[in-house]
């Protein structure tokens, strides 16, 4: 994989830590090439070049199984003998070099030993077969998850096609991306004898791509010092800055982290807390975007304290006793124990300021907490172990399968093209936050921050959520443009019209791919639907209704239907009808429109002018204002007639044919259509209020139902205020 690669002038440290680290990874890289150029060791016997792996694999297993890293040691510098970086080494100290970082990050025995392997298939003449027959399934899994596809196949893809490859292996075991990630770290460290072109393009890639998925993974001492090495290649004078603001501030000697970290150890002894304090200074591009934010640099601005204790309520402890004995900065209170992020990360985050102004930033974890701060899946061992104590249960545990990774495998295999998938990728992977919201089945979905509702109808449904009309979000509706989140709950609601269409619109909402692609591929597919009518709701498209002459603005279109029976509506606001008597000889009885009132109702009338008498619901707001204006009072009662005229309001989401589907659903109850208005669409929300004419009043509850029944239409209720109607 870095067969080109060599040893360049190291960027400066960020820290002197990492000074003491890059030195021993310069002189570990010497020691390797002089113990491979001594050949393999005798049988049985450990060779020298891993006997620094072996160490530090100890550290962390120490009854881990050398005899597979010996023959895959032994394999590897057999295959790879004659091969040469460019820096002059023998090539057999870059998988060495690989193998050594995921060794001192606590990888277990099958990642060491598929690192060890992981270029022989791609560079050599070994075989996934041989490394299966050798070393089994696992292992030979692992080394072609991380082999690179050949570009003389694939061209100008074969970059991003190798990625994609991975990434679905990683579907699988993420141990994957374990290999991949501390490979290009080794090939970050050696890039210096690249011509300055291959080094900007292979550093862009590490920046968009593996920095992200570092990132993502929790590997936090892989990412920072990825982050340095590309701070340093793509931005040479912002890194060169930075590191004199690093030199200058080691220069002055006093180190005031120091002091606090003392009065820290103190307040804890006295508390009885058996705690580990350390300063830990920020890495390279910490410091840039801290100067950026915060203007000139002050020394406790250099670094933060860390504060290791045994258990969880420890943490706890110590932040108590930190806010009770020191003035806490409360707004940097940050609690990532109780609800850890989406990468496995936990600490509390707190600040403290000291006596001469300045703010220490203190984190404040278990140690095992730190080692998964740091190491991130790969402090996790072999996540692939059976869950139960029964071999034969066939369960496996996997703990490293995020959401994130589950929505990028599937929007992946949708991606039309490699530059929709490598455009894709990057833009899923720049989503630096994640959210989770639930279903009201108990489920939950991972969204990137700033997901609407469209994305999680794409994220739960597939291209199955073309057929989206609406959502609850928190139990009150939402229109699909609502930004969702942390914690939400939300319902998505379905049509059920298999012809159901999203709507160009929806793009502006969709912030993961898996909701662009789907919605693009559909677009793509349909253009003249899409352009003529722009989706469920385009604003110019129509929908008609003939027998009333109302036209829905923003419905799409609607098949036509035939026309329905109407009856002519009156000059007056009310409606003539003889269901209702009333307790005033003469008097001619309307049913107020703003109420429309039908049996078994109860009612009241009250005497207008003309000899009028208006027929209300008594909860109507009307009898109310009728009462204040002095109107008389007259008794009513419901005649024997039981045909009536009622005014209905739907309240639906817009979509193509909605219109035309509720007119036949009314049509189909034997209910004529006096009059009817469609609003203009606000929000993807469209308001219906038809006057309906029932052979029967004891048949409107069955008539509503029917309404609701249409998908699309989430509410039907009886008007409550004066209809406009259209004749």
């Amino acid at each position: 994989m870095s067969a080109e690669a060599t040893n360049p002038a190291d960027p400066a440290p960020a820290t002197p830590g990492a000074h003491r680290r890059k030195s021993r990874a310069r002189l570990d890289l010497r020691r390797l090439g002089r113990a491979a150029l001594l050949g393999p060791a005798a049988r049985d016997r450990l060779p020298d070049a891993i006997g620094h792996v072996v160490e530090a694999h100890r550290a962390h297993h120490p009854d881990a199984d050398l005899e597979p890293l010996r023959r895959a040691y032994l394999l590897a510098e057999s295959s790879h003998r004659g091969q040469m970086r460019k820096s002059g080494e023998p090539y057999i100290t870059h998988p060495l070099a690989v193998t050594l970082i995921l060794a001192e990050l606590g990888a277990e025995t099958t990642t060491l030993t598929a690192s060890l392997l992981h270029d022989t298939v791609e560079d050599t003449d070994v075989t996934l077969e041989q490394v299966r027959e050798e070393f089994g399934e696992e292992v030979r899994y692992l080394v072609d998850g991380v082999t690179k596809l050949e570009k003389v196949d694939y061209g100008a893809a074969a970059e991003p096609e190798t990625f994609r490859k991975m990434l679905v292996a990683a579907g699988n075991d993420v141990r994957v991306m374990s290999i991949k990630l501390a490979d290009r770290l080794h090939n970050m460290r050696t890039l210096g004898v690249m011509r300055r072109e291959k080094q900007e393009r292979i550093a862009r890639v590490t920046r968009d791509v593996l920095i992200p998925l570092a990132e993502r993974l929790g590997v936090q001492a892989l990412k920072t010092e990825l982050e340095d090495l590309v701070f340093a290649v793509l931005h040479p004078e912002e890194y060169e800055h930075t590191r004199e603001l690093i030199a200058e501030n080691a220069a002055h000697g006093d180190d005031p982290l120091a002091e606090t970290a003392d009065q820290v150890r103190t307040v804890l002894r006295e508390a009885g807390i058996p705690a580990e304090v350390l300063i830990r200074p920020r890495h390279f591009v910490s410091v840039h975007r801290v100067s950026r934010k915060r203007g000139r640099l002050r020394g406790a601005d250099f670094g933060r304290l860390l504060v290791l204790v045994n258990e969880d309520a420890d943490c706890y402890a110590v932040l108590g006793e930190l806010h009770t004995c020191m003035t806490p900065v409360v707004s940097e209170f940050k609690d990532f124990i109780a609800v850890p992020k989406f990468n496995l990360y936990q600490s509390l985050h707190t600040a403290v300021t000291r006596e001469d102004g300045e703010v220490a930033e203190v984190l404040i974890r278990t140690h095992q907490m730190h080692k998964v701060a740091e190491a991130g899946v790969i402090a996790l061992g072999n996540p692939y172990a059976p869950a139960s104590d029964d071999p034969a249960d066939g369960e496996r545990a996997d703990p490293t399968r995020p959401g994130w990774l589950s929505r990028l495998l599937q929007w992946q295999q949708a991606a039309p093209d490699t530059d929709t998938f490598w455009s894709s990728l990057r833009e899923d992977l720049a989503q630096d936050r994640e959210i989770t919201v639930f279903r009201p089945d108990g489920g939950a979905l991972g969204l990137p921050e700033g997901a609407s509702c469209v994305d999680a109808a794409y994220a739960q449904y597939g291209e199955d959520a073309h057929a989206c009309i609406g959502a609850r979000v928190n139990g009150r509706l939402a229109t699909l443009s609502t930004v969702l989140k942390d914690g939400d709950t939300v319902q998505l609601l379905m049509g059920q019209d298999p012809a159901s269409e999203p709507s160009r619109e929806w793009l502006e909402h969709a912030r993961t791919p898996a909701a662009r692609i789907a919605i693009q591929r559909w677009l793509a597919a349909h253009p003249v639907s899409a352009e003529t009518f722009g989706g469920a709701s385009a604003p110019g498209a129509r929908d008609s209704l003939d027998d009333a002459g109302a036209h829905a603005p923003g419905l799409g279109t609607a098949a036509r239907r035939p026309a329905l029976p109407a009856r002519p509506t009156t000059d007056t606001p009310g409606v003539r009808d003889a269901n209702a008597v009333v307790d005033l000889p003469g008097a001619t009885v309307r049913l107020a429109g703003c109420c429309t009132p039908v049996p078994p109702d109860e009612v009241t009338g009250f005497a207008v002018r003309g000899g009028v008498v208006t027929v209300h619901r008594v909860e109507c707001a009307g009898v109310e204002r009728m009462k204040s204006a002095g109107r008389e009072e007259v008794g009513v009662r419901w005649g024997d007639t039981t045909e009536c005229r009622v005014t209905l309001v739907a309240e639906s989401f817009g979509r193509p044919h909605l219109l035309a589907d509720l007119t036949e659903a009314i049509a189909l109850e034997g209910v004529a259509i006096v009059s009817a208005t469609v609003e203009p669409p606000s929000q993807q929300r469209v308001r219906h209020t038809y006057t309906l004419q029932l052979p029967d009043a004891s048949h409107l509850p069955s008539l509503m139902k029917a309404m609701r029944n249409v998908p699309g239409v989430y509410d039907v209720s009886r008007a409550q205020h004066p209809a406009t109607t259209v004749h």
